[in-house]
């Protein structure tokens, strides 16, 4: 009989090891069965996010990390393919899944507009750019199109996408945001279905939802306010009533939360002075209890750290906030001891352990990772392929926005006639992919010059026009340029260096590297069209407005070029309209749609679009 009931228990354990490994169970009760054998240990580990750089078997398998991820330009190494990302991740999930419970890790990068990180991906237009084509299914089919090239790497989960509402130009990250308009960012806010797949009828919003193996975990960001902050200051405080941060700041996320988004992260940012880090009331009560999100609350990179220099109380002020991984990302170490001493000490509940880890189960079980943990090898030849690249074209086309036709609204200066004989394309920006596609780009605060793959604005005219045309291309023009030499007309590109997050705040909104006086220079010898490479707008004075014949604003297109190509000649119309208020002065900001005395250069929502006869209407 002894021997019975000793077999008899090994047959009841042997059902339970397999129930969390079994995909036809319900997901929560794999969540539970497997929380259920879990030591604090490991379940401390699973709150853990690290970097790739300190990432090895004694960190995954040792102690049971459960996510990993790569900083914007920490990379396998520099110009590193698909097929080299995609090893170093299945390399990194042997190390888990040879741990105690097998649990895969989630390995999260952020793949902003597009896979940004890899070199030849397809980089499509910065969100601001997104926002002027107010165009939520092509949102949809570039989170789609960017899943792809993220899983192609190996990669499981994108930071992305920033559904800030951004309300002042000086802000840093304001190319990250879709427009100051609430409307505008819960329509782009689809962008949540392509990356993770649309839900299935009946899905309960709040709960993770993703599809399959060519779909990518979302990531709604940066909860909530950031794009309010006051003058701007990335990283600051958004004073504002509850109501209004709601109306304003919130509204975007219940799309996100309707479409399934597995993950949010917190802001750096205040609301009232109080750091989102630690606030308890933002993250649990109303983003957890008040609108049922159901998958895992991320921090920002050591975003934690920012509330304390006491680190035990960074630690134990977040988790009780809500916050269920920490982005460490270096010191897991500590972080990891620190974190249990806390809970042995009873400073944070082993009830918010365990629901912290519930929410990053359930989001590993729903994503399919323990089915599925290692990367698709077919996928690797979509990234940077023609389709995206053509959709990117299509990106770009539309988010164009056409602010100047003509010194004489009766006769339009664009289209550019391609027949033209000579023709000038100067300025700083003309023949620069980094400064095409800005900030998080290869690196976390891009670069200039050929940073990967594409085509640039000269490169594009050059190619709509053909060898017919002669293209002088210099990029500070000089009265040289201009002797014994007749053109057409000219193009000059300026705009901003590439930059990211508080490195972009601005107090003054100049056109940088001279770019006023090289447009002034060319527009009093020849008639001249200006674009504006820039994540916002920039100060363009009446005086220099009056002189130029066309002006439009291209954003941060990312590498198609092709696509202004294809409006500035007329083979598409020009579509976009203004996702951002075009200010006069920076004294006058901050200044939004709506607000007491709005005198705009550009209004919210204005641009010009060419007729067939080619005349130009708002």
């Amino acid at each position: 009989m002894k021997s019975e009931s000793c077999s008899s228990s090994l047959m009841a354990n042997e059902v339970e090891v397999v129930l969390y490994k079994d995909p036809n169970q319900p997901v929560e009760a794999r969540v539970r069965d497997l929380l259920s054998r879990m030591t604090l240990a490991e379940k401390a580990g699973q709150m853990a996010q690290i970097e790739r750089s300190v990432a090895s078997p004694a960190a995954l398998t040792g102690r049971f990390i459960g996510s990993v991820l790569n900083a914007c330009g920490s990379a396998p190494r520099e110009r590193a393919s698909a097929e080299e990302w995609a090893e170093m991740v299945d390399e990194m999930q042997r190390w888990a899944l040879a741990s105690r419970l097998g649990i895969p890790i989630i390995y999260g990068t952020d793949a902003v507009h597009g896979n940004n990180n890899l070199y030849g991906a397809t980089i499509f237009p910065h969100n601001v750019g997104l926002g002027a084509t107010r165009d939520g299914d092509l949102a949809r089919r570039i989170g789609e199109a960017t899943a792809l090239e993220v899983r192609a790497s190996g990669i499981h989960w994108t930071f992305a996408p920033c559904v800030a509402v951004c309300r002042d130009p000086r802000w840093g990250r304001c190319y990250e945001s879709y427009s100051e308009d609430t409307e505008v960012v819960r329509t782009m806010a689809s962008i949540v279905a392509g990356f993770q797949g649309s839900p299935l009828e009946g899905h309960h919003a709040g709960y993770p939802f993703l599809a399959g193996s060519k779909n990518v975990i979302a990531c709604a960001k940066h909860f909530v306010g950031d794009g309010g902050t006051h003058e701007g200051r990335n990283e600051g405080n958004t004073i504002c009533t509850f109501e209004d941060l709601e109306k304003i700041h919130v509204r975007p996320y219940l799309d996100c939360l309707a479409q399934g988004v597995c993950t949010i992260m917190a802001s750096y940012s205040c609301w009232n002075g109080k750091l989102l880090h630690s606030n308890r009331f933002l993250i649990t009560e109303l983003l957890k209890d008040k609108l049922g999100f159901k998958g895992l609350v991320v921090s920002d990179w050591e975003g934690i750290d920012m509330l304390s220099k006491d680190y035990r109380y960074c630690i134990s002020a977040s988790i009780n906030a809500g916050i269920d991984m920490i982005m460490v990302p270096h010191r897991y170490e500590m972080f990891l001891e620190d974190l249990t001493f806390l809970v042995e000490s009873g400073e944070i509940p082993i009830s918010r352990i365990d629901d912290a880890v519930e929410r990053i189960l359930r989001v590993k079980f729903v994503s399919g990772l323990f089915e599925r943990p290692f990367s698709e090898r077919s996928l690797l030849d979509v990234v940077g392929c023609k389709e995206h690249r053509l959709l990117a074209h299509e990106a770009v086309r539309k988010s164009l926005v056409l602010l100047k036709n003509g010194k004489d609204p009766k006769i339009p200066f664009l289209p550019l006639n391609r027949g033209a004989k000579r023709i000038l394309v100067a300025g700083t920006h003309a023949d620069d992919i980094g400064y095409q596609c800005g900030g998080w780009t290869i690196r976390r605060y891009g670069g200039s010059g050929r940073t990967t793959i594409g085509t640039t604005i000269l490169e594009a005219i050059k190619e709509a026009v053909g060898k017919e045309t002669e293209v002088v291309h210099e990029e500070r023009p000089s009265e040289s340029t201009f002797k014994n030499k007749e053109f057409s007309f000219a193009v000059v590109v300026v705009g901003k260096a590439a930059y990211a997050e508080c490195l972009g705040d601005r107090t003054e909104l100049e056109i940088p590297f001279s770019g006023a006086e090289t447009i002034s220079f060319v527009a009093n010898k020849v008639p001249t069209l200006v674009i504006v490479v820039s994540g916002r707008p920039l100060v363009f004075e009446p005086s220099l407005l009056e002189k130029v014949d066309a002006l439009v604003a291209a954003w941060l297109p990312g590498t198609e070029g092709g696509g202004i190509a294809d409006v500035l000649f007329g083979d598409h119309q020009f579509e976009g309209v203004l996702p951002v208020t075009w200010f006069k002065s920076v004294d006058h900001l901050p200044i939004n749609a709506g607000h007491q005395n709005y005198d705009p250069l550009f209004p919210l929502g204005f641009g010009l679009k060419t007729s067939i006869n080619n005349e130009s209407y708002p």
